[in-house]
């Protein structure tokens, strides 16, 4: 019974650990395309730092993903 309920209660965290990861890489993704649309001299550095902010999303999400 409470292999099952843990089991269970895993199965949600991992689902929400990789859901708050994909949230955060789309929010990434939107603001990144809003700075280059404002600043289209920036875009290469607004790249490079976008890359880096969804990498370390991802990485939280595998985390949580192997973790809960």
């Amino acid at each position: 019974m409470f292999e099952v309920l843990a089991a269970i209660e895993g199965n949600i965290a991992s689902g929400l650990g990789v859901m708050g990861a994909a949230i955060g890489v789309g929010l990434v993704g939107f603001k990144a395309a809003e700075a280059v649309g404002r600043n289209p001299g920036a875009s290469g550095k607004i790249l490079v730092q976008s890359i880096l902010g969804m990498a370390l999303a991802e990485g939280l999400g595998v985390l949580a993903l192997f973790l809960a």
